[in-house]
């Protein structure tokens, strides 16, 4: 059985505060080492939030003084025992300057980016920041540091496991250690310092760690960082991590100080599954105007997009994700087709100024399993700063009427700017959408991305193939003739005559 993931959680009081918590990892068992989210500590600096400002580690002398540290643990595998606590000190808060500086450049201010809990505080300042603590109680001589892995070679699409402990140190006997799987969605900063996750985490697992799959165990190779994205009022579902080896390159004089000699990181032999990456170059951020969404190319000068992304006779500038034997390609494009407003199919499509070099046909779906695994590439959230995200999820309904599947549901998380891009079938790569939107509560005021609506490409494959041979846009309009039954299910609501709040 593989080695589990070395998590612990972390507690953090004082005389007359406290205590608060978090996640955290452990790091060496020799010495015992263990790291955390450094926000933890806030309540507790003499400076106040000033002191995240810095950009040199803060040593204990920064806290107010009398705070106790304990380190959580689960009893060892088998045993009917007490959860262990240890005793713990700090030895320092280390900022992550390429984690900062990613952040810098990824999340815009203007976009209203906020990150853990709903309230807008002065955690957010202390995302970057990070504590290391010495530990007694896990000094072991046979064990040593935990099996790592380097960011760097991470790709998108592949699987990650997430290990925190939801709520910190409330209740450990029951959300110590939570497991959550999910794939490596985006990446940006030196050498991927900031990454981001679809693995659902939860307030409280901050500090926690994500690993990769190896065949010998679970490699930790992130530190989780904010559990919660809203980019606005939009929750993006999405987890915030941090690279450890961009965490372990800020604390070296921190490290080197306390005696601590960190080993090489190893070349962990991580298993890959999924190939997203050769699907990235499927999908195509398409900017018009100030309006942006996805695309998906389905010729070498054919593009599908949704209606709303577009508007007839305003320019567009249609940028291609890299794909093995491709760079990134930007063409200019126009707008042959658009559904109407009335449609219930969101559709454009767009022919290229310019052929695509090297374009390789795709393999589209003609059967839809409810229940198979699926993923969407698109440009959703983050796309115009670092490229295509993935998210994966399962095919969670297939709508049927008349016998015709004419809306796909799924549990990947999607995004405003998610709209256009591909639903891809993981277990056989075949295309089996577009996406047309998530869901909004109008309500409650509350969008929901991990339920989301998608077109089949086999109510448009025989249109595009159509169009392919003829060149005459008429070959769409069927799109604008659906029935009531498929009117009304894009409307959300089977009875037309009864307002859906959706």
């Amino acid at each position: 059985m593989a080695e589990e993931p070395a998590c612990c959680a972390v507690s953090v009081s004082g005389p007359a505060s406290g205590p608060y918590s978090c996640s955290a990892v452990v790091l060496s068992c020799r010495p015992g080492l263990v790291l955390c989210q450094g926000a933890v500590f806030a309540p507790f600096l003499r400076e106040g939030p000033a002191a995240w400002a810095q950009r040199r580690a803060l040593l204990p002398a920064a806290l107010q003084p009398c705070p106790r540290l304990l380190v959580l643990q689960p009893p060892p595998r088998g045993l009917d025992a007490a959860m262990q606590q240890h005793e713990a000190r700090l030895l320092a808060l280390v900022p992550c300057g390429a984690f900062r500086r990613a952040l810098a450049r990824i999340f815009s201010q203007a976009e209203q980016w906020r990150f853990g809990g709903e309230a807008v505080g002065d955690e957010q300042r202390a995302l970057h920041w990070f504590a290391w603590l010495r530990v007694p109680g896990l000094d072991s001589p046979t064990r040593g540091w935990t099996a790592r892995a380097s960011a760097s070679c991470l790709r998108k699409g592949e699987g990650l496991l997430a290990c925190g402990s939801p709520f910190g140190t409330l209740c450990p006997d029951l959300f110590l250690n939570t497991l959550s799987k999910g794939v490596v969605s985006n990446l940006a900063g030196e050498e991927n310092a900031l990454i981001l996750t679809d693995a659902r985490c939860l307030p409280g697992t901050e500090g926690g760690g994500a690993f990769l799959p190896s065949p010998t165990g679970p490699c930790l190779v992130a530190v989780i960082a904010a559990s919660f994205c809203w980019k606005g009022a939009e929750w993006v579902g999405l987890t915030l991590l941090c690279s450890l080896a961009a965490i372990l390159r800020s604390s070296t004089s921190v490290l080197d100080t306390a005696g601590v000699a960190v080993p090489p990181m190893p070349v962990a032999a991580v298993v890959r599954a999924g190939g997203g990456q050769d699907r990235l170059g499927w999908a195509a951020l398409v900017e018009c105007g100030s309006a942006w969404g996805s695309g998906v190319l389905l010729g070498p000068q054919l593009l599908l997009t949704c209606r709303h992304v577009v508007e007839t006779g305003v320019p567009l500038r249609v940028t291609l994700a890299p794909s093995p034997g491709r760079a990134a390609t930007v063409l200019g494009g126009r707008v042959v087709f658009a559904t109407e407003e009335s449609s219930p199919f969101d559709v454009a499509v767009v022919e290229l100024e310019e052929r695509v070099p090297g374009f390789a046909p795709l393999r589209l779906a003609d059967t839809f399993l409810p229940g198979e695994e699926v993923s969407v590439v698109g440009f959703g959230a983050l796309g115009q700063a670092c490229g295509p995200s993935v998210t994966a999820g399962v095919l969670s309904a297939v709508v049927v009427v008349a016998k015709i599947p004419v809306m796909l549901q799924t549990t990947c998380a999607v995004h405003g700017g998610s709209s256009g891009g591909p639903l891809i079938s993981s277990q056989s790569g075949r295309l089996l959408g577009i996406v047309a939107s998530n869901t909004r509560d109008a309500s409650a005021g509350a969008t929901y991305p991990h339920l989301n609506f998608c077109i089949p490409i086999t109510i448009l494959n025989p249109l595009i193939v159509c169009y392919q041979h003829t060149g005459k846009p008429e070959a769409f309009a069927g799109l604008n003739r659906a029935s009531e039954g498929v009117r009304a299910a894009w409307r959300l609501q089977r009875q037309p005559r009864l307002p859906s709040k959706l």
